[in-house]
């Protein structure tokens, strides 16, 4: 698939790319995506809940009334789960969410993800760019000169920049990472991919084996 590269100002630089057929033309594979996706969601949770059970619960031990006699159900504790403040059963407790996925099946899910952008016509390629200061405009800019200003956007950079990735910080449907940062859910998320041209060498690298 053949793509024009465009400037900052969203202008045909007469440049064109290929996208390799290895990492963006294969046949999806959604079961892959959807065990990466899942295991990127897993990972961004804490796990910190905790509930009190019963033996964690302040409060006396002592009988409350007499065993036989009251015509109601036995009771040996307030700390008991039928009553008010009293600890909670099966509730949930401190863990990980995380679990392993091999690399190749990472690799198939984020391949099918930029597959399907590819075929939406969703990519669009950048020359590597860069801003002499930090400042928000200069990114609204850059999305207002690409058309993009009202879809949810994922720019991926060939290496790390400061002033173009705080300059969009502030911006709700914007996302800036590096090609090494590239996930299947933050492609998936975005309406439109935007990749540089050092960073479609680096996806290339990375993945077209």
């Amino acid at each position: 698939m053949e793509v024009n590269v465009l400037n900052v100002s969203g202008k045909e630089t007469g440049a064109k790319v290929q996208l390799p057929e290895s990492v963006f033309g294969i046949e999806p594979n959604d079961h892959a995506i959807y065990l990466d996706v899942k295991q990127f969601l897993a990972n961004q949770r804490q796990g910190t809940h905790k509930s009190k059970q019963r033996n964690e619960i302040a409060g006396s031990t002592r009988k409350l009334y007499k065993q036989k006699g009251t015509g109601g159900a036995r009771a040996g504790s307030i700390k008991s789960p039928l009553f008010n403040g009293g600890g909670r059963v099966f509730g949930p407790q401190p863990r990980d969410y995380s679990f392993k996925l091999n690399k190749k099946l990472k690799a198939l899910a984020r391949k099918s993800a930029l597959s399907y952008k590819a075929q939406d016509n969703n990519i669009v390629v950048l020359e590597d760019f860069s801003f002499d200061s930090i400042k928000t405009k200069n990114y609204v800019q850059l999305t207002a000169d690409l058309n993009v200003t009202d879809v949810k956007t994922l720019l991926v950079l060939g290496a790390a920049n400061n002033n173009v990735y705080l300059s969009s910080r502030n911006l709700k449907k914007t996302k800036v990472i590096t090609a090494d940062q590239l996930n299947t859910y933050d492609v998936l998320n975005a309406g439109k991919l935007i990749l540089t041209s050092g960073a479609l060498k680096t996806l290339e690298e990375a993945l077209a084996k």
